[in-house]
């Protein structure tokens, strides 16, 4: 007698004229919601815009249920919390949550209840859109959910697995996972050598599903069904292959083989930047994958403290957060935090265990990155220095509401002008100290300067600092300019950054002269400059000089002196001019009093 090995197109066609026409298998669309009892069925939903449909699924058997969503198409430009499929272990929705399903789920969705009862409920936003789910369902008892050779740990650095019955058609109702895991540094290559399955454009009935990696949550490589060959590649050295069939229409599955390829040794690669108020820790995903570890695995020292991105790896939280540990030593402050994954399993474990303690401490000029790499069970550890930011700003008035915004900042002379150092930073704890500020003509700090303050001692009579605030540094003093026509002045001050809760810290001490001062440099500082500032009565020259002389200040006044020397030196030759023509006028008059006579002779 012929088999269907022998005739395989003709099975492919019978195959699919039972897989579109079975009425078993599809009975139309499913209602939006209601009570399911059958043993096992089939879920061809269709919904629009602002639907919520809730089913409950329940037998009065000793059996649990095994709910799997095949194919799902949501509205893409919808979000997880406006579009979603809840799933609760239970009778109702106020039971035990299973899961959620939404736009951002990278796998085949398979759920198992604990008891007999299960409930799901699909939600959809106000976007006009037809979503299609296909969900299929069965119940399943201890004896019936373990298949004879179904699924596995496979160890080798090369082997082979088939379908449970393979050559002959595959058995209803299977659930099979095989683990394959080879050794470190190599991908694995999956080849199907033999592969038939039920045909599906969208492969909802029968399946296979391969990951990237140790479980089912390690991302989709592919789901395949049909009369195909396939072949799949991971990224690192593990990989998960899960076979699932429905209730009807059975065919002799698979044949598959996998071999291991070397690859270089991976690097952790991971990376530390320290901002003034964040810590950004990124890791990649091959080497988690090496690990056998994927970003859900991973947590801070506060596990509420989730990756804020997958691919690759990314943690970015404040300084004040996630169980942030802050050190204040030495006139230097660090924050440390540890990234953490730990093995799954109550009794063995393969897995290694990861540490990795990430500190910023902070430095007033420089921002570097150093990390350890270290082997086995020991932490790996990754600091970097980092800087905080400061702003400095004046101000109407002592009350520090209203910020000059103008530039230049045009003054009289010895007014009352009032300054604030902003430290932008998310732990409330510091406090900012200006220790000294010094007053230049130019904004590189040249020659000249004036002290305002140094060493936290007033050197400029008008000088007074105002109480620490928070992140605030303020002080004021009156106005003045420096002297050879320079019309700017800029402010230049060097701040210490403390903690508010130490009581002897620098910033309670004032004034500290310099041969008290302590040796070491203090590292936990900062620069800040405001101006220029500018006279009053040089802003009404400009102005009266108008736009299109496009003059100067300095100049300006270079060419008023130059006219004034002018001027005068007019005046001086005008008035030698008229002393030489008076004397000239008395010479002639005193020649006209003596005339010449002519002699006579004898």
């Amino acid at each position: 007698m012929p088999t269907f090995q022998q005739y395989p197109l003709l099975v492919l066609f019978f195959g699919w004229t039972l897989a579109e026409n079975n009425p078993v298998k599809f009975q139309g669309k499913t209602e939006c919601g209601g009570i399911l009892s059958e043993p096992y069925k089939a879920l061809p939903i269709e919904v629009n815009e602002n639907e919520s449909c809730t089913w409950y699924i329940e037998k009065d058997v000793d059996q649990n249920i095994r709910l799997i969503f095949s194919y799902f198409q949501f509205n893409p430009l919808s979000t997880c919390d406006r579009e979603n499929i809840i799933i609760y272990d239970g009778p109702s929705a106020n039971s035990s949550l299973l899961g959620q399903i939404c736009n951002s789920h990278e796998s085949v969705p398979v759920f198992e209840s604990s008891s007999n009862a299960l409930t799901f409920r699909l939600s959809t936003d106000s976007t006009a859109f037809k979503r299609i789910v296909f969900a299929f369902y069965y119940f399943i008892s201890p004896e019936s959910a373990t298949i004879e050779n179904c699924g596995g740990r496979l160890h080798s650095p090369d082997g082979s697995f088939t379908s449970p019955n393979y050559p002959k058609s595959h058995p209803t109702f299977a659930y099979c996972v095989w683990h394959i895991q080879t050794e470190a540094n190599t991908r694995i290559n999956l080849i199907f050598s033999d592969f038939f399955l039920e045909m599906d454009e969208n492969c909802r009935f029968d399946f296979v599903a391969i990951y990237d990696g140790a479980t089912t949550n390690s991302g989709l490589i592919g789901q395949v069904c049909g009369l195909v060959k396939p072949t799949f590649e991971s990224s690192s050295n593990f990989m998960t292959v899960v076979l699932s069939t429905d209730y009807a229409n059975s065919y002799r599955g698979f044949s598959a083989h996998y071999t291991s390829i070397p690859i270089p040794t991976p690097q952790p690669n991971t990376s530390l930047t320290c901002s003034s108020d964040m810590i950004t820790v990124i890791l990649s995903k091959s080497y988690l994958d090496s690990l056998g570890y994927n970003e859900n695995d991973l947590a801070l020292n506060d596990p509420a403290c989730r990756p804020n991105a997958s691919n690759p790896v990314m943690f970015s939280f404040p300084f004040n957060s996630c169980g942030t540990i802050k050190e204040s030593q030495n006139h230097t402050i660090s924050y440390t935090n540890t990234i953490t994954a730990s093995p799954a399993g109550d009794v063995i474990t393969r897995q290694k265990r990861i540490e990795i303690i990430v500190k910023c401490i902070m430095e007033n000029n420089s921002t570097v990155e150093v990390m350890y790499v270290t082997e086995e069970e020991l932490p790996q550890n990754t600091s970097a220095l980092g800087r905080y930011n400061l702003s400095m700003s004046f101000y109407e008035s002592d009350s520090f509401s209203s910020p000059i915004l103008s530039s230049p900042y045009y003054v009289n002379l010895n007014q009352t002008l009032y300054a604030q150092i902003n430290l932008h930073s998310s732990d409330t704890n510091l406090v900012v100290f200006a220790d000294t500020c010094i007053a230049s003509p130019n904004s590189d700090l040249g020659s000249p300067n004036y002290d305002l303050v140094r060493s936290g001692c007033a050197k400029d009579n008008t000088y007074m600092a105002y109480p620490l605030l928070e992140h605030y540094g303020r002080f004021r003093f009156n106005s003045f300019k420096f002297l050879r026509h320079h019309p700017s002045v800029y402010i230049h001050c060097e701040v210490l950054i403390c903690d508010s809760k130490d009581p002897n810290s620098r910033c309670t001490k004032n004034c500290i002269s310099r041969h008290k001062r302590e040796v070491s440099s203090y590292k936990w500082k900062g620069d800040a400059m405001v101006g220029p500032l500018r006279l009053k009565r040089d802003q009404s020259s400009v102005a009266r000089s108008g736009s299109a002389a496009q003059v100067h200040p300095e100049k300006s006044q270079d060419g008023r002196a130059k006219g004034l020397y002018i001027l005068t030196s007019l005046v001086l030759v005008t008035n030698a001019v008229l002393l030489v023509g008076l004397a000239a006028k008395h010479f002639i008059s005193w020649q006209q009093g003596y005339r010449y006579q002519k002699l006579q002779s004898y």
